[in-house]
């Protein structure tokens, strides 16, 4: 958009403002119960977690509970390097051992050099399989999104039964990812095709 362009929006982007501003209030959200769009059927496989477990490996997802875990798979597939939030170095590193190394600061210009990246996850959903990041909890979005391999280290706490609980808990954070398994993408004949937008490996680390 060139800044003709744009300034050619102004005056409607103003009239807007000036409307909505007239209005005491908004209209009231119909009473309506938010189980109608639950998928019930996720959500019998036993305990929040659990049903987490078992949706976030149906969206091809990889679910660890112990840092050894992560350290034998980058080790198997022969990744030495990755950024992590700062907040999560010193646990990381104790458990990741000398042979896989952590930047803690994200160097835009090496983005190519990131094997993995390590960051918090806000919350999982049970109902479907996600991992919830919020940017005032997650000290680099670009850490979580440029990787072949993204880890979220999430409480065994944080999980929401369904979307709508999530949606509910979720504040006035202005970017928020939703994270359901690898990155996918499909063309126009419905072949999927996973890690091209984002991560082609998704681990979930629940820790007690």
């Amino acid at each position: 958009m060139n800044p003709d362009s744009k300034n050619n929006l102004n005056p409607v982007l103003k009239k807007l403002r000036q409307t909505l501003a007239a209005r005491e209030s908004k209209a009231a959200y119909p009473d309506w119960s938010s189980e109608v769009v639950v998928s019930q059927g996720k959500l019998t496989h036993g305990s929040l977690q659990e049903c987490f477990e078992n949706n976030f490996d149906a969206v091809h997802g990889i679910t660890m509970h112990s840092i050894e875990e992560v350290r034998r798979h980058l080790t198997t597939a022969n990744i030495s390097h990755g950024y992590c939030d700062p907040a999560l170095a010193d646990q990381m590193k104790a458990g990741l051992g000398d042979g896989i190394t952590l930047s803690t600061e994200y160097d835009r210009a090496l983005y190519d050099s990131y094997q993995f990246g390590i960051t918090r996850g806000t919350a999982a959903i049970a109902e479907s399989g996600t991992i919830v990041l919020r940017d005032s909890e997650t000290s680099c979005r670009l850490g979580a999104l440029t990787p072949w391999v993204h880890i979220a280290l999430v409480d065994h706490s944080s999980f929401y039964r369904t979307i709508a609980d999530a949606i509910d808990a979720l504040g006035d954070d202005p970017n928020v990812i939703w994270v359901t398994g690898p990155s996918k993408t499909a063309d126009v004949e419905g072949i999927l095709i996973e890690g091209v937008h984002g991560p082609g490996e998704q681990i979930a680390l629940i820790l007690e």
